[in-house]
């Protein structure tokens, strides 16, 4: 069993910032990448970040996101963080928290949270 636990989610203003937090547990080989992925009112699940790990650790960002997320890794607690800045009203939908990790060598799959809802309020 894995489990992803996201926390941070919330109601701010367009300006403000929130830090998302997604922690894995249960039976983890070990993981190859975790991301955030959101999804709005009538819209599609779109990436929003993700990074991987192992000998250099690398980040991918959604164009709109750039210069305003930062995602980050704690692979000792095999944890991600996103940190939101400057956010718009855009910006709100629920955040997905995703892990593609292997439960054993040989065997990955990808792995989602329960969701955040992060609001944006003009």
């Amino acid at each position: 069993q894995v489990q992803l636990v996201e926390s941070g989610g919330g109601l701010v203003q367009a300006g403000g910032s929130l830090r998302l937090s997604c922690a894995a547990s249960g039976s983890i080989s070990s993981i190859n990448a975790m991301g955030w992925y959101r999804q709005a009112p009538g819209k599609q699940r779109e990436l929003v970040a993700d990074i991987t790990s192992g000998g250099s650790t690398n980040t991918n960002y959604a164009d709109s996101m750039k210069g305003r997320f930062t995602i980050s890794r704690d692979n000792a607690k095999n944890t991600v963080y996103l940190q939101m800045n400057s956010l718009k009203p855009e910006d709100t939908a629920v955040y997905y928290c995703n892990a593609n990790l292997h439960v054993r060598p040989g065997l990955a799959a990808d792995y989602w949270g329960q969701g955040t809802q992060v609001t944006v309020s003009s």
